[in-house]
């Protein structure tokens, strides 16, 4: 039931080339910057990176990013990061748009086994060519694919041994709903505890979801991403 690995090196070894993955984050914002700092040293290329947006630039996935290992990235603010946009315009990676509340859906879905779903947002617009679309109670709604991937990296506040979440305020954000959605499941975390030590009303993500727990090295303050030493 111990879950916690000593390194990303040894939670990371399931990764594969060719995997989806699933990074939580908004921004640098709640996003696993130790596994990613991990992934910018293993060997594993093009990756479908599932994440609201690819980091900043040079920061983050950003710096996955510069070092072609993405090969597409389905999410909904690329923009924090032009290197996304000057790669897409040379064609050397692939981008999937998708509204943030449909992308959350869209893993939601995954986790929760729905095949897929229709939603009126995006319908009559570019984002729905191809797609199919059908009318409900006068709207004109938009079928969307529930999301799973291979992989999911995620950041929790603390996690006990067994593999238990609890989060920290607006850090939750995509992370919680990716632990369900994913085959294996990392979690990196600020603090690790025994079982019994975690209030059970304060557990968002149950073991069950959680693969791997390993310690954070790298985290996000004002200044940008440091180690945790120099916080």
């Amino acid at each position: 039931m111990n879950k916690v690995k000593e390194s990303w090196r040894q939670a990371l070894e399931p990764l594969r080339s060719g995997d989806s993955v699933m990074v939580g984050g908004f921004g640098l914002i709640g996003a696993p910057l130790t596994l990613i700092e991990g992934l910018t040293q293993t060997d594993v290329k093009e990756l479908t990176v599932i994440s609201n947006n690819v980091g900043e630039k040079g920061r983050g996935l950003g710096k996955v990013l510069l070092q072609r290992k993405i090969k597409k990235a389905v999410g909904s603010y690329f923009t924090s990061n032009r290197d996304v946009g000057d790669m897409y315009a040379r064609g050397e990676i692939e981008l999937e748009l998708v509204p943030q509340g449909t992308l959350a859906e869209r893993i939601r879905a995954g986790g929760a086994g729905i095949c897929a779903f229709f939603t009126p947002t995006a319908a009559g617009t570019k984002l729905a060519e191809g797609k199919d679309t059908r009318e409900f109670d006068g709207r004109l709604c938009v079928m969307e694919l529930g999301l799973r991937a291979n992989v999911a990296l995620i950041r929790a506040h603390k996690a006990d041994t067994y593999g238990n979440l609890v989060y920290a305020k607006t850090a939750r954000n995509f992370n919680a709903v990716m632990a369900t959605a994913a085959d294996y499941v990392v979690a990196e975390v600020d603090e690790i505890v025994e079982p019994g030590q975690l209030d059970p009303d304060l557990v968002v993500t149950p073991h069950l979801f959680v693969d791997a727990v390993i310690q954070a090295t790298k985290v996000y303050t004002a200044e940008g991403v440091k180690d945790r030493d120099e916080r």
